[in-house]
């Protein structure tokens, strides 16, 4: 058993329970706040001392001897004083420091815990597979995009092409009629209808025409 314990074994009282650091440290800053107040008085009584001891330096020479005794062993208390606060002090910082790293380490080791509680339910090749189908979806959308954001005149432009061959084999004023009629794409589409009819009836007509001549 150390000294310390057996110091203070006496002192303990019932309670064997150990003080949390929260504790330690509160018990620390009070023991330094009284040994700040007595370091305060132990300066002032100096300063008085002093003072007797010149208003009496002339005039009673045991009482200035006697104040100056006192100085000194007031100025021996303050020294002591002054040791026991650094002590306190730097172990009161060294518990704070204990506290805080201890404080660290249990956040720290409870973030790992719920870490790896996430990771559990991961798999890498399933993510994989997931990263490899949404860019195959990403690839798909951007087709529809670029087909859904295509001029729409490229239609009309075919439309109009194909008339024009049309219009080499039907009468003028048919041709006519149907390029003048048409305001809108849909009655163009119409007039493009009935042409692919009257053409393929004149071409079945030429060939009927041509096999009874032939007969």
């Amino acid at each position: 058993m150390s000294k310390i314990s057996k110091l203070f074994k006496g002192s303990s009282g019932s309670s064997s329970s150990r003080p949390s650091p929260q504790e330690a440290i509160h018990k620390l800053r009070e023991t330094e706040e009284m040994l700040t107040k007595k370091q305060d008085y132990l300066e002032k009584r100096i300063e008085q001392e002093i003072t007797i001891a010149k208003k009496n330096g002339t005039k009673n020479k045991r009482a200035a001897l006697q104040a100056l005794k006192r100085k000194k062993r007031l100025e021996q208390q303050l020294t002591q004083i002054d040791g026991t606060l650094s002590t306190i002090e730097f172990q009161r910082e060294a518990l704070e420091n204990s506290h805080t790293n201890t404080e660290v380490l249990k956040n720290m080791g409870y973030a790992a815990k719920a870490m790896k509680k996430v990771h559990e339910n991961m798999d890498l090749d399933k993510i994989d597979d997931l990263m490899q189908d949404i860019t195959e979806q990403q690839d798909v959308a951007q087709e529809i995009s670029n087909a859904i954001s295509g001029p729409f005149g490229e239609t009309f432009d075919e439309v109009h092409t194909f008339m024009n061959s049309l219009s080499l084999s039907l009468p003028f004023s048919f041709v006519f009629s149907v390029h003048s009629d048409c305001s809108t794409e849909a009655e163009y589409k119409q007039h493009l209808t009935v042409c692919t009819l009257c053409v393929s009836g004149r071409a079945a007509g030429r060939a009927g025409g041509a096999g009874a001549a032939g007969t």
